[in-house]
């Protein structure tokens, strides 16, 4: 976990299927709200953005990426847990090496102590409105 009033630099793959997308689901207590963001998290000191994602990817769900390919740069100010937040987010679009991960509607997988749940979403119920994608530069990107 990262200190607080410090900035977090994250490495997240964008991974789309069609018309949906590959993201991790959250909660967040305080504002008692479920939220969507691309699979991915933080970058260690003396690690690339590009290593951090393939970690990540690899310490989560076990999963190898291809085509991986830069996108850009985002920047999120936010409030999670009733606490402030501020990422730089580089993002990379890729694919799964293993095709089995498109065939699963859902992936339970441990981050730390916390359970989380990985998932396919229709990219759909984000532009109606009737999920939440964070950062919401994200659309740019879809």
């Amino acid at each position: 976990m990262h200190k607080s009033g410090e900035i977090r630099v994250l490495a997240l793959g964008l991974i789309r299927d069609g018309d949906r997308i590959f993201l991790s689901e959250g909660y967040d207590p305080v504002k008692e709200a479920t939220f969507y963001r691309a699979m991915g998290g933080g970058v260690e000191f003396g690690e690339t953005s590009l290593e951090a994602l393939g970690r990540e990817f690899q310490e989560e769900i076990q999963a190898e990426l291809k085509n991986v390919r830069y996108l850009g740069c985002l920047e999120n100010i936010f409030t999670f847990n009733g606490k402030s937040g501020h990422e730089i987010v580089q993002l990379y679009g890729c694919d799964f090496v293993d095709n089995k991960f498109y065939q699963q509607e859902k992936i339970l997988f441990n981050e730390g102590k916390r359970a989380k749940t990985a998932l396919w979403v229709d990219i759909n119920r984000f532009k109606s409105g009737e999920l939440k994608l964070v950062p919401e530069q994200f659309f740019d990107y879809l």
